[in-house]
Order: structure tokens, then sequence, then C-alpha cells
């Protein structure tokens, strides 16, 4: 059963701007009000929420300038899930957003397969108004088996100021990633990504991609590892996992892109069972940068090392004491 959520939203007013005279009403109405979506302002303007100087309009109607809009609506129910008792380890939170520490496993979006048990059902029960948001207020996604920091908008306010700030890349997104190979210097994976042409759960670097770019830097390196601090300038589906896996030194326990575990020479026992332990990709999204939705203040969140990394990185560092002390 859907979550039922109707919340009314404040009466608003505005001027319409002497400049649109002979534009939509739907697209003026958009720009004075942009933390509602066109399709959403368009009913509310065909079901009389949403007045021009008084009286019913149609979405192309044009405008005058001058005029008054007023806008009373209800929000109704925008993500349809079922709020579930999974602890949620927040961050950071306030009255406009939440930045949750996602662990390995938790799946985002319910969708085939993933009815239940997904972030989605968690945040609805940590706050049920987030069922008039889209999504529940999610603006971005981790991978189910990667882990660390993510946003959540709480009003419809912050929502549109955070997908803005996502789409013109000011949110800054740190990874710790633990990679195959030993690399020598950091640098800049810039290639096109977009579905695999054959393999459709999968992404791959395509010259008709869309853009997507990756800076990484050593953050430690190992014998036959690297642990690697990325930044996101772009946000496509896998970006570092195939970014990296297309260098040659892919993400340790990544299922879909890593290939063969590959050890170095006479590896510790305690190193060889880590590696082949370890099930998921190494990748942790570790700290989130935006400004606030509201306040217009820098928010900086940091997700702490799960504990199958920081055990994955002791095995690491202690392999190579032992080769050097050879």
């Amino acid at each position: 059963m859907p979550v039922a959520s109707e919340e009314a939203i404040p009466s608003r007013t505005a001027r319409v701007p002497e400049a649109a005279a002979g534009r939509r009403f739907d697209a003026v109405l958009a720009e004075l009000f942009p933390e509602f979506s066109r399709s959403r302002l368009a009913e509310w303007i065909k079901s009389g929420d949403a007045l021009l100087d008084g009286r019913v309009q149609k979405p192309r109607d044009p405008v005058r300038g001058g005029e008054t809009v007023s806008l009373t609506a209800v929000l109704d129910t925008q993500t349809e899930a079922e709020p579930e008792d999974i602890p949620l380890q927040v961050l950071y939170q306030d009255a406009e957003v939440i930045v949750v520490d996602k662990p390995a496993g938790l799946v985002v979006h319910p969708g085939a397969g993933n009815a239940s048990g997904t972030l989605v059902n968690a945040l609805l029960h940590y706050d049920p108004n987030l069922a008039a948001l889209p999504r529940a207020g999610i603006v971005h996604r981790l991978d189910k088996d990667t882990s660390g920091a993510m946003v959540v908008a709480r009003t419809l306010t912050a929502h549109a100021a955070l997908v803005a700030q996502l789409s013109a890349r000011d949110v800054h997104r740190q990874y710790l990633a633990v990679v195959t190979g030993a690399l020598v210097s950091g640098g800049t994976a810039n290639a096109p990504i977009d579905r695999h042409p054959r393999d459709r759960l999968k992404m791959a670097v395509r010259d008709d991609g869309r853009d997507a770019v990756t800076h990484y830097r050593l953050r430690e390196r190992f014998r036959g590892h690297t642990a690697l601090e990325c930044r996101l300038e772009t946000g496509r589906t896998h970006q570092i996992r195939v970014h990296m896996a297309h260098l040659k030194h892919p993400i340790v326990g990544d299922p879909l892109y890593g290939g063969p575990l590959k050890l170095p020479k006479g590896a510790t026992p305690e190193l060889i069972e880590a590696l082949r332990g370890f099930k998921r990709q190494a990748l942790h999204a570790e700290t989130l940068e935006f400004v606030h939705p509201v306040s217009g203040e820098p928010v900086r969140a940091t997700a702490p090392l799960p504990q199958d990394l920081r055990e994955l990185l002791h095995a690491l560092r202690d392999d190579a004491k032992q080769a050097a002390s050879r």
C-alpha cells in the first residue's frame, strides 16, 4: 500500500514581471516558483489552485505583465513505498536536509526484486513527510554495495536547490577507492560513459557516451594495490568503477568490473584472506560538501570508513611492512 501523504503548502503570491508579457502562464509560473516541477504547476493551473489576478487560466494562456499570481495547493503523495524501521546513521540534519551514511548492501530505490528494504523505505519511516517529495527527497544515489554519505532533501525548496547544484557540478563528492595495481601518481579520467553495448547490467567507456570526469590522487600505496582519493566532476552510473577499470586499475572486489583476483608475490595469509573475502567494490563516499539550500552556508559531512574497508587497509599495510622487513 502506498504511503498516504497530503500537506497543504502555505499560500503564496507573486507579481508577474512586466518583461514577461506575452509568455505562457505555466512558463512564467515555473520561474516564479522554481521549487515546484513544471508538470505539478500545470496541474495546479488546471485545478484552479494557481490563479492569475484571481482568475482561472489555462497553462498556455499568455500573461500581460504586472498581474498577481496566487498559489494555494496541496502536495499529494509523490513516493509510493511503505515506511520500514531500518536503522539510519545520520551525519547531519536540519529542517531542510538530511545527510545519511548509507551502508554497503542497502539498495537506494525500490525496484524490480527490491520492493522493500531500501533506503527510501528507511527514510519514509524516519520522516513520513518525505512521501510528498519525488523519490523521498533523494537527489543522487550510490550503488547498492558502495557505502558512504548521501544528501536527502526534506522540502521542495531544498530539493530544487540541490538538484540545481548537482546539475551545475557544485556539489563536492569525494570517495575512497582501493584499486588493483601500485599507481605512481594521480590523474584525471576524462572518458565518456554510456550503457555497455552488449551487457545491459554494465556501463562502459564509449565515444558516443555522456561526458564523465573523475579526478584521482594517491592516498596510500601498497605493494600491489593503491588507495585512491577520487573526486567526481560528473555523476554517471558506476562512474568511478568504470573509469578505474578503463585505466586497468579496477576496484578491489568489484563484481562487474574487477576481473580476476590479483595477489602480490608472497602475500601474507591475512591479505590473501582479506582480498578473497572482500565481496563488494572497495568504494566509499567519504565526504560530501554542498551549499545549504536556505542559509547559503557551506555544509560538509564525512562518513567514517566501514569496518570491512578498515580491515582491508590494515591487511594491505601489514603485508607491505612484512615484505619490507624481509
